[in-house]
């Protein structure tokens, strides 16, 4: 890995002479510098180019630039070693010998150019979620490593997280394997929907933030878990326990993506601690292996870790902090402090006394009938429907962002409701207590009848596998279906039957929305 020093060349000596210092004061790591000057006498690159296509770090590739100093020329954003200095660095620096780093490798090009288009027309990353977008040649390259050295045939694959589409990438090169998808965003969810539907993909996905648990459909369900979790050594913990609770057995592995800047090696290591502590054993560390549009200080690339579980593995998976990411209001820094006038303008709304406001957490029916408020400050999008379909109150209150996506502009607020309608009538309250914050009330619908009281029956039981309740449903709003008409009339409305099978509470939002258009 390249641990770069700290010092630069000195700027007063030759070009040439300041790449060589620098190339010694990297000692063991010179390689590094070598690989930026092999690709500035290739072809003409960008910085982005240069950092992702060699995996040194940009404060490294600064470093070289610096040393080059004027013989660098640039054009158009794009640099290169002068024409005339060409076969000086070559020949000084014996850049021939040297292989140019290459992340691509060989990779079949009419599935590159379909994965291309995945990637292209799937959602922007969020940085509050820590997203850093893989590149194509990445995801394709590892559903092919894995198609290689593994046997995927007839096995269960899931994907912890996957803003880079290695789930549709194991669809296009091992159709045989049978691929999961968990994710917290919204819009990810939505658009591998959109392709497996399109390309005929047989890839599921189901709703989850991990923080609050997983899917109990998922719990040990999985031969691979492939994540891409957020750089922390929390983050890491979290998404590893998650793994190891889904994983199936001793055979079953997971594969992790990690990177970490080679001038910060106590960060590695704290992370490596945290897949030990899990007793995970390292069957490989594939160095380099991921490479992303993005992340420049751990030079756009990141290591595979290929994890063993042991005996002790499922007995040490516990519950962990929500705060795991870098940027945002669930940064490991970010402030959990409630300020005293957000119960007092939660009472105020509900009508009732709130002492203080509850965590967010989902993964059981919040059972308390009488009023109760909720703290979403740190809600990135999906918790607020969550919190709807969780909750059975009376009444309830939740504290959000003023820039929450569910009410920010009219239409959110409309599909929210529309929703909810056979459950909660809502009330929003933007710019209370203060301009940073919004107060959602919801109460208990009235009764309904026929449709919208079957849909308000599964809304109120949104913990229940969905097969079971939509027929429950059914028979109380008819009065007069048998159990078996009832389920033979359930399958013939769900819209994606292998939804039946799971939850209503962990279906992505735009299938909890099908499943109860087709309920009316």
């Amino acid at each position: 890995m390249d641990n770069a020093p700290n010092s630069s060349a000195p700027s007063s000596a030759p070009p040439i002479d300041a790449v060589r210092e620098l190339r010694a004061e990297h000692g063991l790591l010179g390689q590094h510098v070598r690989r930026v000057l092999a690709e500035l006498t290739t072809a003409p690159r960008s910085l982005d180019e240069l950092i992702r296509r060699t995996g040194v770090s940009r404060r490294t590739v600064e470093q070289v630039l610096a040393a080059a100093g004027d013989d660098v020329e640039e054009r158009a954003g794009a640099l290169r070693i002068k024409d005339s200095l060409l076969s000086l660095y070559r020949r000084e620096l014996d850049l021939d010998a040297l292989p140019v780093a290459c992340a691509e490798g060989d990779l079949d090009a009419e599935a590159l150019e379909v994965m291309a288009g995945f990637v292209a027309s799937g959602p922007r990353p969020e940085s509050a979620l820590d997203h850093v977008t893989a590149t194509p040649e990445t995801a394709l390259r590892r559903a092919m490593w894995l198609r290689d050295h593994y046997d995927l045939d007839g096995r269960k694959v899931l994907c912890l997280g996957d803003h880079d589409l290695t789930s549709l990438a194991l669809a296009l090169v091992a159709p045989s394997a049978e691929v999961r998808v968990v994710d917290l965003d919204e819009r990810v969810l939505r658009h591998i929907d959109s392709v497996a539907a399109e390309r005929g993909f047989p890839v599921v996905t189901t709703h989850a933030d991990l923080r609050f648990g997983l899917p109990p459909a998922l719990e040990g369900w999985a031969d691979a878990v492939f994540t891409d979790p957020p750089y922390t050594p929390e983050g890491i913990g979290l998404f590893a326990a998650r793994a190891a609770e889904c994983l199936a057995g001793a055979t079953s592995r997971m594969f992790l993506a990690y990177g970490c800047s080679p001038r910060t090696p106590a960060l590695g290591w704290k992370v490596q601690q945290e897949l030990l502590r899990l007793g995970f054993a390292f069957e490989a560390i594939l160095p380099q292996f991921n490479r992303y549009y993005g992340a420049q200080a751990i030079g756009s690339a990141s290591d595979l870790y290929v994890c063993q579980p042991t005996p002790r593995t499922r007995k040490l998976a516990s519950r962990q902090d929500q705060a795991i990411y870098t940027h945002g209001p669930q940064s490991v820094e970010a402030s959990g402090d409630t300020p005293e006038s957000m119960p007092q303008a939660a009472a105020e709304r509900l009508g009732e006394p709130v002492a203080e406001l509850r965590r967010a957490g989902w993964a059981r029916p919040v059972r308390e009938p009488g009023p109760v408020a909720f703290d979403l400050r740190a809600d990135p999008g999906p918790w607020l429907l969550r919190m709807l379909l969780a909750c059975g109150a009376r009444k309830v209150a939740f504290v959000v962002g003023n820039n929450h996506p569910d009410v920010t502009s009219e239409r959110a607020q409309s599909e929210l409701r529309e929703l909810v309608a056979a459950k909660y009538r809502l009330t929003l309250h933007r710019s209370v207590p203060d301009g940073k914050h919004a107060i959602v009330v919801a109460e208990r619908a009235d009764e309904r009848e026929g449709a919208e009281a079957a849909a308000g029956f599964v809304l109120q039981r949104a913990h229940g596998k969905l097969g079971n309740v939509w027929r429950e449903a059914l028979i109380a709003a008819s009065g007069e279906l048998t159990k078996r008409q009832a389920r033979e009339k359930v399958a013939e409305l769900a819209p994606h039957s292998r939804d039946l099978e799971l939850r209503l509470i962990d279906l992505p939002r735009h299938r909890i929305a099908d499943v109860l258009r087709a309920m009316r």
